[in-house]
């Protein structure tokens, strides 16, 4: 398990490095397009919707390394002051809440976009997309926040009794 948990996290690093890079792209393409409007009098006509998409699919790549990292958000103040043993329980709570709540994105997600392929929706603004096409992201990024929940789990089973050190914000 230590061995797949190495490995995942840096497909999870991977997934980062492609936000990164994708997040770069975005910025260069709103640059290139207000440069375009300014000096040209021509911009980019698609840069607002690919830029719109790219936060999207930015986000869902983040999700599962932040959430690896410790810089999701949590209420660890009052972990802190809890005995030691309960905040343990608790993030026992809070890990088998966000891996219900993620399968449950993932079940939705599915139907959503399993919904929109049968019905042949599209998506028509700039460019024309199959709706689909906007949907993939979803689920499969939540089944990898969903395994990051139960990677998270296997380390607080073999860790001490106590909340998590990772990215407590409180003394």
């Amino acid at each position: 398990m230590h061995r797949a948990s190495e490995i995942w996290g840096r497909l999870l690093d991977g997934m980062m490095v492609a936000a990164c890079l994708l997040l770069l792209f975005m910025t260069l393409l709103i640059g290139a397009d207000v440069g375009l409007r300014n000096f040209a009098r021509s911009g980019i006509s698609w840069s607002n919707e690919v830029s719109e998409y790219l936060l999207y699919v930015v986000t869902l790549l983040a999700a599962p390394w932040l959430l690896r990292a410790g810089q999701h958000i949590r209420v660890d103040v009052v972990l802190r002051v809890l005995p030691a043993r309960v905040g343990w329980l608790l993030e026992w709570v809070g890990d088998i809440l966000g891996l219900g709540c993620s399968v449950y994105f993932v079940w939705y997600g599915w139907k959503v976009m399993a919904a929109s392929y049968c019905t042949g929706a599209v998506s028509i603004k700039t460019l024309v997309l199959p709706e689909w096409w906007l949907m993939v992201p979803m689920p499969l990024a939540f089944v990898a926040v969903s395994v990051e929940f139960v990677f998270r789990m296997w380390r607080l089973a073999k860790a001490e009794r106590t909340p998590r050190a990772d990215a407590v914000s409180a003394s």
